[in-house]
């Protein structure tokens, strides 16, 4: 139900039609920052603690997001908490994270996801 709710919110985003021609490019690819995308590479990577430059610039194929997506929500609270890259303070906001990040990609599907650990204040380039 939430990532439906996400969906049909991006989907009334106006700019949307105008992404048509990046979305058919075959350099498209996604980038997630931080939060729910930098948790998902950590327990991609199965790491016994987070690394931010293990995970800063990894490359997700869509498998591998869709196979980390299916374990985090497939995980009790203990599970994630216990996870060294999830923890107590984010074990309920993945479930959350995980269905945004859902409905970005069934509206703008993409092969691939970049992962950066450092947030949009840290700058972006183009």
């Amino acid at each position: 139900a939430m990532v439906e709710d996400v969906a049909v919110r991006l989907h009334a985003f106006d700019g949307r039609d105008r992404l048509s021609h990046v979305l058919a490019s075959p350099k498209f690819h996604l980038l997630g920052t931080s939060g729910t995308v930098t948790t998902l590479a950590g327990v991609h990577l199965d790491l016994d603690r987070y690394d931010r430059r293990r995970v800063d610039g990894l490359w997700m194929d869509r498998d591998s997001v869709d196979r980390m997506v299916e374990k985090l929500v497939g995980w009790d609270f203990q599970q994630r908490v216990a996870n060294p890259c999830i923890g107590a303070d984010r074990a309920d906001l993945v479930l959350a994270g995980c269905a945004i990040l859902e409905a970005i990609r069934a509206v703008w599907p993409s092969e691939r996801l970049r992962v950066a650990d450092r947030g949009l204040r840290e700058g972006i380039l183009s």
